[in-house]
């Protein structure tokens, strides 16, 4: 018998990406500007509007939101693999990455997805999820900080 999933994550409209965009930005300083520390990008290059243009707009098609009357998360898919999966910092820790995994898992066969090294909080996360270190790296675009590959075997569920 295969789970039931969560009937709040839905597809992306147009209408959706500021919200996701917001998520993103907030997320984005809050954990990696600590580990980049580029005043540059993340608080003059990386804003709502050009985020949305430049961005989201391409690749409306591979995102889902968690939206139970608020977009309170979001996950971006490329076939298989997990682009990005955000929850706004103020409603994280109450399950919604983890029905956003189990979406990304049953719905989309997600198998694999690359984050940065030194994000612990988000490799525990995802290796709580059936997620493995492969020991793959590979810099993180324009900077000196390594990504690594984390892989899962897919399970035939009965």
């Amino acid at each position: 018998m295969i789970e039931e999933h969560n009937i709040y994550i839905r597809k992306a409209r147009i209408n959706d990406l500021s919200r996701i965009a917001e998520i993103f930005i907030f997320n984005n300083r809050v954990n990696y500007f600590p580990i980049f520390n580029d005043i540059q990008y993340s608080f003059k290059e990386l804003q709502v509007v050009s985020f949305i243009d430049h961005y989201l707009k391409e690749d409306i098609q591979n995102l889902y939101v968690f939206d139970d009357g608020v977009i309170k998360g979001f996950i971006q898919m490329d076939k298989t693999e997990i682009c990005k999966l955000y929850v706004d910092t103020f409603f994280q820790n109450q399950g919604i990455g983890h029905e956003l995994i189990e979406y990304a898992i049953h719905d989309h066969h997600a198998d694999h997805l690359w984050a940065l090294e030194k994000n612990k909080k988000a490799i525990s996360f995802y290796r709580k999820h059936g997620f493995q270190l492969t020991g793959e790296k590979q810099f993180e675009e324009d900077t000196t900080e390594y990504l690594v590959k984390l892989k899962r075997e897919l399970f035939i569920q009965e």
